[in-house]
């Protein structure tokens, strides 16, 4: 046994979901999104550096070396299973480690909406979610893949880096492929995806020009594509993988897009009420007429269209966030502070007639 997993099992017992270790700094956990110390001794360079060097594969060992920065994945068998991300600061070597639940949660577990379900069921297409680091993109993703391991007979592949949730073959056979340690990078795996029979692909981060085109093209040639982005909006996801090409093929891509695009998910994590946290999803679900906006580069109108395709289950942000606060699930403090759009929000608490005065929060 490493002497880091009595921290990790303190960070599991206390329901935390990241355990940090700074140097000259207590360990500290992530516990409802806000930062708690524990009630340990002061952590040094030295130690964190034999925490670490106990776990950290040997690859990752001459990564750190060689660039100051590694990520990996460590699990205690039958307990829990992390996303570890080691790094140097000023002060030293440092760590972050993200609880993996070892059980995938379901999207029964997650109370994902209907719409979000019937994803699951297409046949191909491109599915892209998106939010922050830290925002619950790979909980969502975990719960459609399980949802259609449960209840499809196809050949899922998932390309990540690490492997996060671990899918065992139910319904469907699951390859799960790590960047670095079973192949190079996501596009040289996304290529040798196209000749391994795949139904359902996985891209655990569309980074550069590269994996995108490769994932539009994988999914235009008849594959079911779940990707994910960096990025805060629907609308905000649609213009950066148009913009990553250079100006003489964003035409093209416009229209690769627009015939294979069929949602996008952004996501961010609120403090629940109570404990704990809750997704608030926007979703953009993209038929004939939203396709033909992104063909014809008229973003500027596809807020609108989802506003009038309500009924189809797109929604936006701010009524994601809405909701949540008029179901008592947020206030509408954390709300306003997880909007993009904060005078949009604002309107819409005043309609909904929800007294709040955003001068009241520090920094507004």
């Amino acid at each position: 046994m490493a002497d880091i997993d009595a921290l990790f099992r303190m960070l599991v017992e206390a329901g935390g979901s990241d355990l940090h270790l700074c140097s000259g700094r207590k360990p500290l956990i992530r516990e409802s999104g806000d930062m708690v110390a524990l009630n340990l001794p002061v952590v040094e360079d030295s130690d964190i550096q034999h925490f670490i060097s106990e776990i950290i594969p040997e690859r990752n060992a001459k990564e750190f070396e060689e660039t100051n920065d590694s990520d990996f994945a460590y699990e205690i068998e039958g307990f829990v299973r992390l996303r570890a991300n080691v790094f140097r600061d000023r002060n030293g070597v440092g760590a972050v480690f993200r609880v993996i639940p070892t059980k995938v949660m379901t999207v029964e577990d997650l109370a994902l909406p209907p719409q979000l379900r019937k994803l699951c069921y297409l046949s191909k297409g491109l599915v892209v979610v998106t939010g922050p680091t830290g925002s619950g993109k790979s909980t969502t993703l975990a719960a459609m893949i399980d949802l259609i391991n449960r209840e499809r007979s196809e050949h899922i592949i998932t390309i990540e880096d690490p492997i996060e949730f671990v899918h065992k073959d139910q319904q469907c056979l699951v390859n799960q492929r790590e960047v670095h340690r079973h192949t190079k990078s996501y596009s040289s795996a996304l290529r040798a995806a196209l000749r391994q029979d795949p139904d359902i692909v996985l891209v655990g981060e569309m980074r550069d020009l590269e994996t995108i085109q490769i994932a539009i093209e994988t999914a235009e040639t008849g594959h079911l594509v779940f990707g994910t982005l960096h990025t805060n909006t629907a609308i905000s996801t649609v213009d950066r993988m148009i913009d990553v090409f250079p100006a003489d093929r964003q035409s093209q891509i416009r229209t690769m897009l627009a015939s294979s695009l069929k949602a996008v998910l952004a996501q961010t994590l609120c403090k629940r009420v109570g404990g704990g946290r809750v997704a608030a999803i926007e979703a953009l679900l993209v038929d004939a007429g939203v396709a033909a906006l992104i063909r014809d580069k008229k973003m500027h109108q596809v807020s609108s269209a989802m506003q009038v395709g309500k009924s189809r289950g797109n929604i936006l942000m701010n009524d994601a966030l809405l909701k949540l606060v008029t179901d008592g699930k947020v206030t509408p403090d954390e709300a306003y502070i997880k909007s993009v759009e904060k005078d949009d929000f604002l309107t819409r608490l005043q309609k909904a007639e929800i007294e709040f005065d955003p001068t009241s929060l520090a920094g507004s």
